[in-house]
């Protein structure tokens, strides 16, 4: 029985996470959004920087860690839709959507690693 994943999982998981924290980590040297908005954007960065703490350990042992897969999923999800939509009706930066964009191609790699890992 197989009870290793494929190696391409942990690479994308790890990957997931250099990418999200660069990203993020750039995002707080922007021009920081005036008060209130301020407590929200670094609410959002921060829990994202927490996720892909949760990322890496996934890539560390990914048939251990599956059920967070999936969670994983739902993560990128709850950006890249967004994302999406906001810029289709002109109320986000188009660089909204480039980013909408990766992550839900990042979380469609999370899918397909969920299902191609083993449970353990």
């Amino acid at each position: 029985m197989l009870t290793r994943a494929p190696r391409w999982v942990s690479l994308w998981f790890k990957g997931a996470a250099i990418y999200g924290a660069i990203a993020l980590t750039l995002s707080l040297l922007a021009p920081a959004i005036p008060a209130p908005g301020r407590l929200p954007q670094l609410g959002f960065t921060f829990t994202a920087l927490a996720f892909q703490a949760v990322f890496w350990v996934v890539g560390v042992e990914p048939v251990r860690y599956r059920p967070l897969m999936l969670a994983g999923v739902a993560e990128k999800l709850a950006f890249g839709v967004p994302a999406l939509w906001l810029t289709a009706q002109g109320s986000a930066e188009p660089a909204a959507a480039l980013f909408g964009t990766i992550d839900l191609i990042l979380g469609a790699g999370f899918l397909a690693a969920w299902r191609a890992t083993p449970r353990g």
